[in-house]
């Protein structure tokens, strides 16, 4: 499976979601398939998108938020596994393209889970109650909407090809990205509090 399929395979439900996503071949790939004022690329940020996402999560309930991840910057930070664990937040799913080498610096090396790490099995160890690998286009969309309708905390790896894409170019600036993602998250806030101001007066 290569990860482009994979993110084309839960595109639709993505781009309803607040996403954030780790640095490298995830961001292109994704912004390929089309910009969302929800996702956020975390460039230059290797490790912090499973931290970064869990914050969202935690301090903004009402939304349901989406980390894109790989297998080496969740490696550098495992510790963000037993933290989401505490805290279960219900609206995260965490999501793992797990490709057994660092892409983003020409594969030169192999991580931990071509050695036999079992990322979902870490999670699971942690306290994430909801968790799994997926091999394939259908399993990671039956996974992915299944996670979305439990509404629990949950890990998902997907195993993937170690192959990018062909440019790692994002026709947005960083600081663009950051006060663009920043705007959406007060809309929706003041959005839904004007919608709860309206039910308060049915």
């Amino acid at each position: 499976m290569l990860r482009v399929d994979a993110l084309r395979a839960i595109y639709p439900e993505l781009s309803r979601c607040i996403v954030v996503t780790n640095m490298g071949a995830a961001p292109a790939e994704l912004f390929s398939l089309g910009h969302q004022p929800g996702f956020f690329y975390l460039w230059h940020s290797m490790g912090l998108a499973s931290s970064v996402g869990l914050g969202i999560a935690l301090s903004r309930p009402e939304l349901q938020v989406v980390v894109v991840d790989g297998d080496g910057s969740l490696l550098m930070n495992l510790g963000s596994l037993t933290t989401m664990a505490r805290y279960r937040p219900a609206n995260l799913i965490h999501l793992v393209f797990d490709n057994e080498v660092l892409l983003s610096v020409g594969r030169s090396f192999t991580t931990a889970t071509a050695t036999g790490s079992d990322l979902a099995a870490i999670a699971a160890a942690s306290g994430v109650p909801r968790t799994g690998t997926c091999r394939t286009e259908d399993e990671l969309r039956q996974a992915f909407t299944g996670a979305l309708a439990a509404r629990e905390l949950a890990c998902l790896v997907a195993k993937v090809e170690p192959q990018g894409p062909p440019s790692y170019f994002i026709d947005l600036h960083y600081m663009e990205s950051r006060f663009q993602f920043e705007r959406h998250l007060r809309r929706l806030a003041e959005t839904g509090s004007a919608a709860q101001r309206e039910g308060d007066h049915d």
